[in-house]
C-alpha cells in the first residue's frame, strides 16, 4: 500500500473531507437508507436430480431460485421474494446451502469457496447494523455466490455435492468411531459417510468439538479450515440443524483437502506443530484456565512471537501459564501480533493471520472440551510464526511495531474525527492508525466513541467492500476488538484500520443495483 508523506495541517484536512463529500454521512449511513424500502429484519429472526445432495424442502425452491436465476437478475428476484415474505433466515440458509452444494472447497479452501467462508462475516455485519439496513451485506453475498459458481465451472467442471445413500448411513456410535478414524487416515469416502450420519444421529456440541479439533490440525489454506469450521457453526446456529447435513459433509471433505500424498503417512511442515503440540499441551499445569492478566506475560509472548519459531511460541505458551498467568495474557498477544502484522504487510497473508485468530479464539470460547482448547491456543501459536514466515517470503515487510504506535489526537468532535480519520486512510494509513490510538485512547464516553469508530468502519465496508476479504476482516476485528483486554485493545484495532476501507474511494456498484432491484 503507498504511502504518502503526511500532511497535518487542519486546513488540508477539512479540504479532504470537502472533496471526499462524507462530513456527516458515515455515521448517518448515507445514501444506504434505500435498503428500508425492503422490510426490516429483526434481531431475532420440485423434482429433484436423485444424484444431487438433497436439502430441507423448506428451503430447496429458494436455492434452486438462487441456482437458476441469471446474475443480473437475482437482486431483483429475491428482493421479490423478501417483499412477499421470505426471511431473513431463510434467506441466509439459502445462501449458505446454494454455496455446500455448488462451490467445491477444492483446490484449497479458499479463493472462489469465499461464496461460503464469507456468510457468516454478511450475518455478522447484517447484526451489527441497524434494522432497515441489514439487507444490504447479505445481497453483496448472493452477487459475489454467483461469481464464484461461475468459477467452478471454468475450474472444477461445474462441480456438485452428490447425494448420500440412505443405505450406507450408520448408528451414532458406529458413525462417531468411524469419523474419528476416516479423519486421522485422511479417509475422504468413509468420513463422509461418518459426517452425513452424524448429522442424522448426533448433535451440534458434540460433532463441533471433534470438528473443532480437525479444523486447527494444519496450516493448509493459511487458517481457512479453521475458518470455516467456526463460520459454520455460527451460521448453523442461526438457520437451523435441519440443514446440517451437506454443511458437514460439505465441511469435512475442506478439512480433508490436502496435496500430494497421505499426510498421514509424512511428516509435512503444515501437520508438524499439531503432532508436537499434542504433547506440549499435556504439560500445561492442572487448573492452566487460571491465573493473573499479567501485561508482563502479553509483552513476553509478543517478542516471542516476533522473532521465535513456532516451537518457541508455543514452548513460551506453555511456560508463561505454568509460571501463573492467565490464558488471556496468552490471547492478548496473538491478537495484537496478528494485528501488527497488518501494519508491517497490509496484505493477504497477515489478513489471514487476523480471521485465523478470530475463528481459533471462537472455536477456544465455544468448545466444551479441555484438552481441545489447549490445543486450540497453541495452534494459534504456533500459526502465526508460520504466517510470519509467508510474509517474508512475499517481502517488503516494514520494521514497525504496534506497541510502540505514537498516539495522535484528531481533530474536531468525536464523529468529525471518525470522518477525519476515514478520510486520512486512503492517503497515509500509519497517520490514521496514529489518529485512531489517539482517539480510542481519550478516556471521557470512550465506549461510546468506540462504537462510533466501529460502526463508521462498517459503513465503508458496505459502501467501498469489493471482496469477501473485506467482509472477513472487518467483521474480525471489529468483534475481537472486545475479546482483546482493555490495555491491548485500542493498539489491536489501530494496527488493523491498514486493511479497512477509507472513505476517498469510490462506492461500489452493489448500492445502485439494489435501488434498481426496487424500483
Amino acid at each position: 500500500m503507498p504511502h504518502a508523506q503526511p500532511n497535518r495541517s487542519a486546513l488540508n484536512r477539512r479540504q479532504m473531507l470537502r472533496s471526499g463529500a462524507v462530513a456527516g454521512t458515515l455515521l448517518g449511513m448515507g445514501d444506504l437508507g434505500l435498503l428500508s424500502q425492503l422490510r426490516p429484519v429483526s434481531a431475532a429472526e420440485a423434482q429433484l436430480d436423485p444424484n444431487v445432495v438433497r436439502l430441507d424442502s423448506s428451503i430447496e425452491p429458494l436455492v434452486r431460485l438462487i441456482e437458476e436465476t441469471p446474475r443480473e437478475r437475482l437482486m431483483e428476484e429475491v428482493a421479490g421474494r423478501i417483499k412477499k415474505g421470505t426471511s431473513y433466515r431463510e434467506v441466509l440458509a439459502a445462501l449458505l446451502l446454494v454455496g455446500v452444494k455448488n462451490v467445491e472447497p477444492r483446490p484449497s479452501v479458499g479463493h472462489k469457496f469465499h461464496a461460503v467462508l464469507v456468510v457468516n462475516s454478511a450475518h455478522l455485519a447484517s447484526m451489527s447494523s441497524p434494522d432497515e439496513h441489514r439487507w444490504l451485506p447479505i445481497f453483496w453475498a448472493l452477487d459475489h455466490y454467483k461469481s464464484a459458481a461461475q468459477r467452478d465451472v471454468q475450474e472444477r467442471g461445474d462441480w456438485t455435492m452428490s447425494a448420500m445413500d440412505d443405505g450406507k448411513i450408520l448408528p451414532h456410535g458406529k458413525a462417531r468411531a468411524q469419523f474419528i478414524e476416516a479423519m486421522e487416515t485422511w479417509d475422504e469416502e468413509k468420513a463422509d459417510v461418518a459426517a452425513a450420519s452424524l448429522a442424522r444421529t448426533g448433535g451440534a456440541n458434540e460433532i463441533y468439538r471433534l470438528l473443532f479439533k480437525y479444523g486447527s490440525r494444519d496450516y493448509r489454506s493459511i487458517g481457512h479450515k479453521a475458518i470455516y469450521v467456526a463460520n459454520s457453526y455460527r451460521t448453523l446456529g442461526c438457520i437451523g440443524w435441519q440443514h446440517a447435513e451437506p454443511v458437514l459433509r460439505s465441511l469435512t471433505y475442506a478439512l480433508l483437502m490436502h496435496e500430494g500424498s497421505n499426510p498421514a503417512k509424512r511428516d509435512d511442515e503444515a501437520d508438524r506443530p499439531f503432532r508436537r503440540n499434542e504433547e506440549v499441551a499435556a504439560k500445561l499445569r492442572e487448573d492452566w484456565t487460571t491465573g493473573k492478566l499479567d501485561p508482563g506475560a502479553t509483552q513476553a509472548m509478543i517478542e516471542t512471537l516476533r522473532s521465535g519459531s513456532n516451537d518457541d511460541a508455543c514452548d513460551q505458551a506453555v511456560q508463561l501459564i505454568n509460571g501463573g498467568a492467565h490464558p488471556q495474557a496468552i490471547w492478548d498477544a496473538l491478537h495484537v501480533v496478528s494485528g501488527e502484522m497488518v501494519m508491517q504487510q497490509p496484505a493477504i497473508v497477515p489478513l489471514h493471520s487476523v480471521t485465523t485468530t478470530n475463528a481459533l479464539r471462537y472455536a477456544y470460547e465455544t468448545c466444551g472440551d479441555d484438552e481441545t482448547r489447549k490445543l486450540l491456543m497453541l495452534q494459534n501459536a504456533a500459526f502465526l510464526p508460520m504466517f510470519r514466515g509467508g510474509m517474508n517470503r512475499r517481502g517488503n515487510v516494514k520494521q514497525v511495531e504496534a506497541t510502540n504506535l505514537e498516539a495522535e489526537k484528531p481533530e474536531g468532535s468525536p464523529s468529525e474525527a471518525v470522518e477525519n480519520i476515514f478520510a486520512q486512510l486512503g492517503s497515509d494509513p500509519m497517520s490514521a492508525a496514529q489518529m485512531t490510538l489517539g482517539y480510542l485512547n481519550e478516556k471521557e464516553d470512550h465506549s461510546s466513541k468506540a462504537k462510533q469508530l466501529i460502526d463508521a468502519a462498517r459503513v465503508l465496508i458496505f459502501r467501498k467492500g469489493t471482496n469477501a476479504h473485506d467482509y472477513k476482516f472487518s467483521s474480525a476485528i471489529l468483534e475481537d476488538y472486545y475479546h482483546v483486554s482493555p490495555q491491548w485493545r485500542n493498539t489491536y484495532l489501530a494496527s488493523n484500520i491498514f486493511l479497512l476501507r477509507d472513505s476517498q474511494r469510490g462506492d461500489n456498484s452493489l448500492v445502485g443495483r439494489i435501488q434498481s432491484a426496487l424500483a
